[in-house]
């Protein structure tokens, strides 16, 4: 059992493990995805500022003397135009001519020295109608950024010329907070989560191996002995299923090491009082205790418990066949009338000297059952012994068959005693005997009954007892009869 819960303690960690590996890679997922959206959407909004910036130039611009200028005025508008702009997309708005002179910054009112010129590449890019690039500008920036121009175009002699550029540039460490922040968050959400759900397993698992746990506790404690323990069960499902399972099982133990505690007590009792008298007999014959005349009685005494003796090993030796299946039977077709007639003639002798009545022996038809006649004449011995053993003197034993088409039922009736209703439930029980029928009987070993029983379900019938006290005993057992074309079969093998 530990084994086992090592194992699924094993898996259980796998799982957490292939949870968090899937989250994980989820979460990837989810950032690249969002991050690579987000660098798109600033892209465009970049491109699109630069666009609004050159149309506004190109709106405001007068070509005069070969010369592209902006009025005071109109200037003064497109830097206000540039400034808010820039103010509102957290980016740097830089016009330039087609040389790359700078003209002015969103982030200099008075515009850059006239000696700062951007780098050519940059402008031809933009004067060529836009580009795109991710660099530190040609060292004005110390770091990286995001940079988008477009070209400034005027119409000059009927043909679109370019008169300059505007290039936007945002930092790329905007993009590195929010890719930071947004991992922040879902590995924040993440641990929440995760904890969560370790959490929820680690409760489920708790439930799952408790009961696991005090299976293993009870299963040591059935290797020492000790049948009490149950589990408690608290679930409907395979779990709370196998743990009724192993309450039954514990339960059939228990029944079974009491009866296995209650068959050695009662085999070393019934061995033991005869060989304590054997034994005692015996040593009183030799050391001349008993006179030599009283030998012959004495010796008479020890012949019985020898045979009452033989008769126990004989019973235990059934009840060992039996049990372990290996009991084998020859059935064939028979009449149980003639069984029954015939085990009466052997108590003859007996009944008659407690001038015991037997009703229903001359109303006897033949009657053919399936089975194996000589246990089934063993079943009908054993009642019919039990019948004259507790039946009062000058009392009646009722013999009664009945065809009850694919089953034979008989009963036997003997008046008497009676068996107690508190006692009649254990009688087929072994070694079961009553207060009644120890006084009765002392010779009785308490096993007739339970081989009958076992006989009979062997063949496929049953057996049951009824009593009132004071008045009478029935025992009634049915086995399968014989079928009709076997019994024609049988007729025409007798003829």
């Amino acid at each position: 059992m530990k084994k086992k819960q090592t194992i699924f303690k094993k898996y259980l960690w796998l799982s957490m493990i292939a949870v968090f590996l899937g989250f994980t890679i989820l979460g990837v997922m989810i950032v690249f995805f969002v991050t690579q959206y987000w660098e798109t959407e600033r892209w465009d909004t970049l491109h699109s500022y630069a666009t609004t910036v050159s149309l506004s130039i190109t709106d405001k611009a007068v070509f005069e003397d070969g010369k592209a200028t902006i009025p005071q005025q109109s200037d003064d508008v497109v830097r206000d135009t540039v400034r808010t702009l820039s103010g509102g997309l957290y980016a740097d708005i830089i016009v330039t001519d087609e040389k790359g002179c700078v003209t002015f910054c969103s982030e200099n009112a008075e515009g850059v020295a006239k000696s700062d010129v951007i780098d050519s590449t940059f402008v031809s890019g933009a004067l060529e109608g836009g580009f795109r690039e991710v660099s530190d500008f040609g060292g004005i920036y110390s770091d990286k950024h995001y940079i988008a121009g477009v070209p400034v175009q005027i119409i000059k002699d009927g043909e679109l010329t370019s008169i300059g550029a505007v290039f936007v540039t945002s930092s790329t460490s905007h993009y590195r907070e929010y890719v930071m922040t947004l991992v922040k968050i879902f590995c924040s959400a993440g641990i929440i989560i995760f904890a969560l759900i370790f959490c929820f397993v680690g409760l489920f698992s708790y439930q799952l191996t408790k009961p696991l746990g005090q299976m293993a506790k009870a299963a040591k404690e059935f290797g020492q002995g000790d049948f009490s323990k149950r589990v408690n069960v608290t679930s409907n499902d395979e779990i709370g299923e196998l743990a009724r399972a192993f309450n039954t099982m514990a339960d059939s133990l228990a029944a079974s090491e009491g009866m296995r505690r209650a068959f050695i007590a009662n085999v070393s009792h019934e061995l033991k009082t005869p060989m304590t008298t054997i034994s005692g007999f015996i040593d009183g014959i030799l050391d001349g205790t008993i006179p030599r005349e009283r030998q012959t009685h004495y010796l008479n005494i020890v012949t019985v418990e020898v045979k009452r003796l033989s008769r126990l090993v004989t019973s235990m030796l059934a009840l060992s066949r039996i049990d372990s299946g290996e009991l084998k039977m020859v059935k064939t077709n028979f009449d149980i009338s003639s069984t029954i007639l015939n085990t009466f003639l052997t108590f003859e002798q007996k009944l008659e000297q407690r001038k015991i009545n037997v009703i229903g022996l001359d109303e006897l038809t033949p009657l053919y059952v399936e089975g194996d006649p000589d246990m089934i004449h063993q079943v009908v011995y054993n009642l019919v012994e039990n019948a004259s053993k507790f039946t009062n003197v000058g009392g009646d034993i009722t013999v009664k068959t009945q065809d009850e088409g694919t089953r034979a039922v008989i009963s036997i009736t003997n008046t008497g005693e009676g068996i107690p209703p508190d006692q009649i439930g254990f009688i087929f029980d072994r070694f079961y005997k009553t207060d009644k029928s120890r006084s009765l009987d002392k010779k009785g070993m308490g096993l007739g009954l339970y081989l009958v029983r076992s006989i009979i379900r062997q063949h496929g019938g049953d057996i049951t007892a009824s009593s009132v006290e004071g008045e009478y005993t029935t025992f009634e057992f049915y086995v399968p009869k014989k079928k009709k074309e076997n019994r024609k079969q049988h007729a025409e093998d007798e003829q």
